[in-house]
């Protein structure tokens, strides 16, 4: 299930007060999409990391009160209001804890506190098929939830990328190789995956001296990626120059390469307005249709203004075929 059908799956559980466990490899984002649904919902998000506690811990201190053991109720479990309780890495917690979590999950109590009515609980963690951190969780407690198994979506992360602000360098380079995206690697210490895109991203924030930016691109996503990557990058610094490309459509040289030309309409795709269109599409029709698709989508999507444009109608009469 992509982001979007998992964010909608969860409305639904939330609606049903069922509660929900999110499966997924390390890095693809599981917990964003608990975050953008308790913004969704306009409601308080609690991020328990199972992992760090014991089972004193989530059932509280016992103390004496008239005669009677009681226990004090832990300050990080809600007490009024609305929201989601989420557990975190879940199954990567001792088993005593898992077990302090079967009442919790299923009767929403734990000894002398209940969860409050207007409260889901929303768990995740990662597979035990990814070698990661995890303890096995007893089919009594998985029988407690509703699975949800998450996968990368690469248009869906796109438009994440691009509403949080991730460096358009990294979009674009994972446009030109999407299976880079997500490159699960259980025994590399770094791998491609959405989380380690969005480090380089702010890796490259920094403007950081040619002497350690491979090492600190490779120390996110890995050398192999690393190396694809740098080589993207050092093709879209050098990229032919944009304002001479718009002065002179038909004249300008046209990059040999693949990378460059995919380098190219993205970098008229920003520059395009409703004045200068006819201009970049007489370019683009020297380019690859492919290329010249990506960069009118593009444009299109940065201003809307150029499908009224006649260059855009000539240009969608001319490739219908690929549209269609």
């Amino acid at each position: 299930m992509k982001a979007s059908v998992i964010i909608r799956a969860l409305q639904c559980l939330l609606d049903a007060q069922r509660p929900a466990f999110i499966w997924g490899p390390p890095g693809i984002g599981k917990s964003d999409v608990v975050h953008q649904v308790a913004d969704l919902r306009q409601v308080m998000l609690r991020d328990l990391r199972v992992i760090l506690l014991d089972a004193v811990d989530l059932r509280g201190l016992p103390y004496l009160s008239d005669g009677h053991t009681r226990w004090a109720i832990p300050d990080f479990l809600p007490r009024e209001g609305e929201g989601i309780l989420f557990l975190d890495e879940l199954n990567a917690a001792p088993a005593l804890v898992q077990a302090a979590c079967y009442q919790l999950v299923l009767d929403r109590k734990l000894g002398d506190y209940a969860v409050p009515p207007g409260w889901a609980i929303v768990a995740a963690g990662n597979r035990e098929s990814d070698r990661s951190v995890t303890t096995r969780m007893p089919t009594a407690l998985r029988n407690r939830f509703v699975h949800l198994n998450f996968e990368v979506d690469r248009r869906e992360w796109k438009e994440w990328a691009l509403a949080n602000s991730i460096r358009e360098e990294v979009i674009y380079f994972i446009d030109f190789r999407d299976e880079l995206l997500h490159q699960f690697d259980r025994d590399a210490n770094a791998f491609p995956s959405p989380r380690s895109w969005a480090f380089v991203s702010d890796i490259l924030k920094t403007d950081p001296s040619p002497s350690v930016e491979y090492e600190l691109i490779a120390g996110a996503v890995g050398n192999a990626a690393a190396t694809e990557f740098v080589s993207f990058l050092n093709t879209y610094r050098n990229l032919p120059n944009i304002d001479a490309i718009l002065l002179n459509p038909d004249t300008e040289a046209l990059p040999a390469k693949a990378d460059a030309q995919y380098a190219v309409a993205c970098a008229l795709s920003r520059r395009a307005t409703d004045s200068n269109f006819d201009r970049v599409c007489r370019y683009l029709n020297r380019m690859p249709p492919e290329f010249s698709v990506l960069c009118v989508t593009e444009a299109v999507r940065r201003a809307p203004d150029v499908k009224h444009t006649p260059a855009f109608t000539r240009w969608a009469a001319a490739h219908h075929d690929v549209l269609n």
